[in-house]
């Protein structure tokens, strides 16, 4: 693993990237790609709805797959040439390749829009969850014990490659020793947020996006290495110099989530195909193992149904006759006919306040308060969309959480305070907007619902933006 591959080594491959140019994958890796469960990423969009906003954003969930897999090997690899005493291992280099490329088998239909709708109906979980299940589903189902062991990985290995794909197999009890704590840094990074992942996702989706992206993640890799705290753990450390740079880097995931994940279009087309979903729910079935016919929610527990749920179950429900998918086929129409439900607005607490989504309800309900004689909007006419924008970590600072080396000590990892970098840093890192929706688009609806939500957010002090606005505190008009 440690050589450099070529094209005429036995059971590599070479795919050619828009984004990396020419990326490695080894054998190993080529065996899982080249499987059903795998191959089923290729169908599933990498965000969501983002493209009947941004036309170019129809990229997928497989190319992205491939970069994490490729800048995982590279990154450890570099590890592993530059700091020797790490005892990095080829195993071990292995293990990390793998598990970045199959960090996200366990994706839903439309990517995160899925996981909106498993917590609507109550089966709720993160996919990284579901990636360890479709892997050991993936293994089994196409005998690839085989193909781990002739690279000499063994169930050891095996438990590694889940425990660096979902942080709750690391909690788990382990018959088998754990890997140095830095290994884990890699793919998906849960002290502070800076993985390959993200490396990836920046580049492609600002790409497809057409979005700038100044996140240099070659410089970030070769400026890291491996340092001791003052604890003694070691640790991905980055030099000193580079702090400002993951500033801009968390920034610049703040400002993918404001121009693009978050958009109030693509969210409310979200809404509406989960409510599509949620209405099929019991009607759509998917043939799982041993032949038993499951609803969507329950495919997520059953990974022979799961591997056949991809973007395509939009499709399926359109083309329907069934009488009982009725208004998910005209909610689905309205989609495609870009009738969607009317934003109204937003509101945000002068107070910073970041409100749960089991508060919505309520928020419902205050706002219907507010309405006057005539015929009344009711709670099902209405939706709120809670947005919660953020550096990575919630109300926390990520940085705090990232530790530096100097040039002259590497072998020291030491926290950088934010003062020290710059006054002009960010002292908040988290907002909530929440957003408001009226189903019906006639005129008189959106007027009563526009009403509503001014005279709600004068009432309790909020900052309220509507469609074409500034923010304008209405409680000083």
């Amino acid at each position: 693993m440690s050589e450099t591959p070529t094209a005429y080594q036995d059971g590599w491959k070479i795919f050619k990237d828009p984004i990396h140019g020419y990326i490695d994958m080894h054998p190993l890796c080529v065996k899982i790609i080249d499987t059903e469960e795998f191959q089923r990423l290729r169908y599933i969009k990498q965000l969501g709805f983002c493209y009947l906003v941004f036309p170019g954003a129809a990229h997928n969930r497989f190319e992205h797959s491939l970069g994490v897999g490729h800048l995982a090997r590279k990154f450890c690899s570099k590890l592993q040439q530059t700091q020797p005493e790490l005892g990095i291992t080829d195993k071990d280099v292995l293990c990390v390749h793998v598990a970045g490329l199959c960090y996200d088998l366990g994706h839903g239909p439309f990517s995160h829009m899925f996981e909106r709708f498993t917590k609507a109906v109550g089966k709720s979980r993160p996919h990284e969850q579901t990636s360890v299940a479709m892997f050991d589903h993936l293994i089994e189902v196409n005998q690839l014990e085989g193909e781990f062991k002739r690279f000499d990985l063994d169930e050891k290995d095996i438990t590694f490659i889940k425990e660096l794909i979902d942080k709750e197999e690391k909690k788990k009890e382990s018959p088998h020793p754990r890997r140095p704590s830095f290994l884990y840094e890699i793919v998906a990074n849960t002290r502070n947020g800076i993985d390959v992942d993200k490396w990836d996702y920046f580049l492609r989706d600002c790409h497809h996006l057409g979005i700038a992206c100044s996140f240099d993640w070659d410089r970030y890799m070769e400026c890291s290495c491996v340092s001791t705290d003052a604890s003694g753990v070691k640790m991905i450390c980055s030099r000193e110099k580079e702090v400002e740079n993951l500033y801009d880097l968390f920034g610049t995931r703040r400002s993918l989530h404001r121009k693009a994940y978050q958009h109030k279009v693509a969210n409310i087309i979200e809404i509406m195909t989960v409510e599509a979903l949620v209405e099929a729910k019991d009607h759509f079935k998917i043939q799982g193992k041993e032949g038993r016919m499951l609803t969507i929610g329950e495919a997520i527990d059953d990974m022979v149904a799961y591997t056949k749920l991809t973007d395509d179950v939009i499709l399926q429900l359109m083309r329907s006759l069934d009488e009982n998918l009725k208004v998910s086929r005209e909610i689905l129409k309205r989609v495609q006919k870009r009738q969607f439900y009317k934003y109204i607005g937003q509101a945000r607490s002068k107070k910073k306040e970041i409100f749960p989504h089991d508060k919505i309800p309520t928020f419902v309900e205050e706002i219907l308060s507010n309405m006057k004689l005539g015929a009344p909007l009711t709670e099902e006419q209405l939706v709120i969309d809670l947005v919660n924008f953020d550096y990575g970590m919630g109300r926390k600072n990520p940085i705090e959480n990232v530790r530096f080396y100097y040039k002259e000590n590497p072998g020291k990892a030491e926290f950088i305070a934010k003062e020290k970098v710059s006054w002009m840093l960010p002292k908040q890192f988290s907002e909530q907007q929440i957003r408001v929706y009226c189903k019906p688009l006639d005129q008189e609806s959106v007027r009563k619902a526009a009403e509503c939500v001014k005279k709600w957010c004068a009432d309790k002090g909020y900052l309220y933006t509507g469609p074409g606005e500034f923010t304008i505190d209405v409680s000083s008009e």
